[in-house]
């Protein structure tokens, strides 16, 4: 049975509009227990799947139970440190730190590189979080100049580059659906049909209008999928009890190695990711009834994307990939009615207590790819679409819809003909053939050139005693 979220002695009941318990509210042990259980429930497909995408494209699978024990580990350091906010360093705000899609694809990219030259599985990671870890304090100095920050990389800029993360990836989640990359029943009446069942199930589930069925569809998704592929024979645990009964957080376990032509696409996402992140603190501050305007809420914002980034630097630092602040957990406060920052304790907890035993990744990487990839497809369109309604409320007018016209051709036409760069020397082909950096690139340097103090407007109304066409300014 559900345990009752009663408010605490000082408060007098709330209504349906407020909070149970606001920021600085500390529930009583079964609350905090249950809402820190659904964040984990909201967050957990997504804190993990990044890891296993990494894992099976590149051909880590040896790696991959301690990897996705590491993301889970620094997933709850890094919520500790958001919440507890220590000296300048975090939010103060219940806010779940998790692995971030945004750098997928770039992440992929780093790995092929180091693959194409021979490199193998402990040379990829290395130059992975070693790359990962130099490219994570470009967000810690972009941190304190955010407001700088975002007269370069405006709404159009970001909604750019995130549509492209987004599109980038969708390949690889087809890949998955199908079966596979190389496998040999590739796109197979079986493959297509488990694709099908977690796609369907998220899909069927999303029409309930029960928000915790809702939060849990992909879950529910991937659970119910694995369970036919467990029946169908496709599940093998015939290695399961090799796997260890711990995994000890080791510091660089693979090693330390920098690439330059592997840094540059990532330190582009670093570039972008500080204004997404501060979107998400800002809805998080509107949900937990906290200022959005003036300095507490600035130096919220600073210090939030601060810890971010050093969340991401200790990721590496223990072999994982970078972390931003969740989105999906402002859904869970709004559910629960809990944005106590001390729920993220009990996450936080939660979280490294599951990331010290490798069973879970070692279940999880037994999930059948088209199993992953039914609910990858919705991700990474969710990805795109973010993108999109960034564009849309940025305004597409003429001058913006030319820059996500140049930026969005750039990147996917690299993507799809990556013979256009063979005539490059050879720095700059390994540097451009990452779509998010073309169309990043791309979108940056059209948002500086093109001017933006007057738009053209679509006319609405037509006076026919008017013989003039009203030209709007630009908002910033």
């Amino acid at each position: 049975m559900t345990p009752p979220l009663s408010p605490p002695p000082s408060r007098p009941a709330a209504k349906k509009t407020e909070l149970i318990y606001g920021l600085n509210d500390r529930p009583h042990f079964t609350a905090a227990i249950f809402a820190a259980l659904q964040h984990v429930l909201a967050s957990f497909v997504g804190i993990i799947t990044p890891t296993l995408i990494v894992g099976n494209v590149l051909g880590l699978a040896s790696e991959v139970p301690y990897l996705i024990s590491m993301a889970l580990f620094v997933s709850g350091i890094g919520t500790f440190i958001q919440a507890k906010r220590i000296g300048p360093i975090g939010s103060g705000l219940l806010c779940l730190q998790g692995t971030s899609f945004s750098f997928l694809s770039v992440i992929l990219s780093a790995g092929f590189i180091v693959k194409s030259r021979g490199g193998g599985t402990d040379e990829i990671l290395s130059t992975i979080f070693g790359v990962c870890f130099c490219a994570a304090f470009v967000e810690v100095v972009l941190s304190q100049f955010i407001g700088k920050l975002r007269k370069l990389i405006t709404p159009v800029v970001t909604g750019t580059i995130i549509t492209l993360m987004g599109l980038s990836l969708l390949k690889v989640a087809m890949t998955d659906m199908a079966g596979g990359f190389g496998a040999p029943d590739m796109g197979s009446a079986t493959n297509l049909g488990l694709a099908g069942l977690v796609l369907g199930t998220i899909v069927v589930l999303n029409r309930f209008n029960i928000p915790l069925l809702r939060l849990s569809a992909i879950i529910i998704g991937l659970t119910l999928g694995f369970g036919v592929a467990w029946y169908l024979g496709r599940v093998d645990f015939t290695h399961m009890p090799h796997v260890p009964l711990m995994s000890i957080p080791v510091p660089f376990k693979y090693g330390f190695s920098f690439d330059l032509l592997a840094f540059i696409p990532i330190a582009v996402i670093f570039l972008v990711s500080p204004l997404e992140a501060a979107g998400d603190l800002t809805a998080n501050s509107m949900i937990s009834q906290q200022p959005v305007s003036g300095p507490i809420y600035l130096r919220r914002i600073k210090s939030g994307l601060l810890a971010d980034g050093l969340n991401s630097a200790i990721a590496a630092t223990f072999n994982s990939l970078p972390m931003v602040t969740f989105a999906q957990n402002n859904g869970v406060i709004q559910l629960t009615g809990v944005a106590s920052r001390f729920v993220a304790f009990f996450i936080a907890g939660i979280l490294v207590l599951l990331g010290l035993f490798p069973i879970i990744g070692a279940v999880l990487q037994l999930m059948p790819k088209p199993v992953l990839g039914g609910a990858t497809l919705i991700m990474f369109g969710t990805v795109a679409v973010a993108g999109i309604k960034i564009l849309s409320e940025a305004g597409l007018h003429r001058r913006n819809m030319l820059i996500v016209a140049i930026s969005l051709g750039m990147g996917l036409g690299v993507a799809a003909v990556p013979e256009v760069l063979r005539e490059l020397p050879k720095a700059l082909h390994n540097i451009f053939e990452s779509p998010i950096t073309v169309g990043a690139f791309c979108a940056i340097i059209l948002n500086i050139f093109l001017p933006e103090e007057y738009v053209e407007e679509e006319i609405t109304d037509f006076d026919p005693q008017a013989s003039t066409v009203k030209v709007l300014q630009d908002p910033v």
